[in-house]
């Protein structure tokens, strides 16, 4: 094997998974199991270092090549890239995490390289932030972060009760916290996903940039891939020029993306705005087809007629 990046771990069980990657990680850096439930996989490139962190059942059921998405990105741009991969949603909150990070703190791991950028979205987001801390000066993007599950801040969440077990008090814990060491951090999320957005306002600090990301609700980072913007979006992070503008011409791309118009339809279709809401029914059978939304342009015209000629 000659490129890293290019393997493909497609229909494999997760012990048949790990052992690829295992082997992966000894060939051109390091792979480390962190305890029972997370392993670090380490792939040497390039002067700056993509630090993504991931789940196991969430790389195996949205990547075509079941890799890690931190994989793809780094390989586009020449970067090497660590992959914290967890078993399950842990929010990465483990002792053995913690040593990890602390070690390649002690190690200067992180001082070898120009550039080193983390990135994580969900819980996922949550450990990007948290443990960027350990790379003072890193770029830091998170889509739809929380910023923390303890009770005692965020009692209103409850999608993840169940995790209130985890300690998110001790080290490495409130992430808005640990970005104070960031050079930027970027934190995107739906701000019509009302619990999102809460936990978003946690982050309104200085040094930390919000994205709106409206009307495209849960899976952030699926939705980016399939719009092709994640990795332009973390280049633009890494490269230091993303800001307003810069975000909106790339979410500008989800005029063409399905999923997005159909959500936006959806939004706008009881607000009893017809002329809105001919736009974009108009917009997705011109642009997407399909005989339901045909059949809803066709009746709201068909409305509109009744009303401007006062017919019933």
């Amino acid at each position: 094997m000659t490129e890293p990046y290019d393997i493909s771990l497609t229909d494999l069980r997760p012990t048949q998974w790990m052992q690829e990657i295992t082997q992966l990680g000894d060939a051109f850096g390091f792979f480390e199991p962190l305890g029972d439930d997370h392993n670090a996989v380490f792939v040497e490139q390039g002067d700056t270092l993509l630090v993504s962190f991931e789940a196991l059942p969430a790389i195996q059921a949205l990547s075509k090549t079941a890799r890690p998405v931190g994989f793809d990105i780094a390989n586009v741009e020449g970067w090497s890239c660590l992959s914290v991969i967890a078993s399950q949603d842990t929010w990465f909150r483990d002792g053995d995490v913690y040593g990890f990070f602390d070690q390649m703190t002690d190690d200067g791991f992180f001082e070898d390289f120009d550039q080193v950028i983390f990135y994580g979205a969900g819980p996922c987001g949550y450990a990007a932030c948290a443990f960027s801390v350990a790379a003072p000066g890193a770029t830091v993007v998170a889509l739809e972060p929380q910023a923390t599950l303890d009770p005692n801040v965020t009692e209103w969440d409850d999608r993840f009760t169940e995790m209130r077990k985890l300690s998110f008090t001790d080290r490495y814990g409130y992430a808005p916290d640990m970005l104070e060491a960031a050079e930027n951090a970027y934190v995107v999320y739906d701000p019509h996903k009302p619990l999102d957005a809460m936990h978003a306002a946690l982050f309104a600090r200085a040094g930390i940039t919000r994205f709106r990301a409206r009307h495209l609700g849960g899976g952030m980072q699926a939705h980016f891939e399939q719009m092709g913007i994640l990795q332009p979006l973390i280049k633009s992070a890494a490269d230091g020029t993303l800001d307003a503008k810069d975000y909106a011409q790339l979410y500008s791309k989800r005029r063409d993306y399905p999923s997005y118009c159909k959500r936006l339809f959806g939004a706008v279709e009881p607000m009893d705005r017809p002329f809105l809401s001919e736009v974009v029914c108009s917009h997705i059978v011109n642009n997407f087809g399909g005989p339901r939304y045909r059949r809803k342009l066709k009746a709201i015209r068909q409305a509109r007629h009744a009303q401007d000629t006062g017919e019933t």
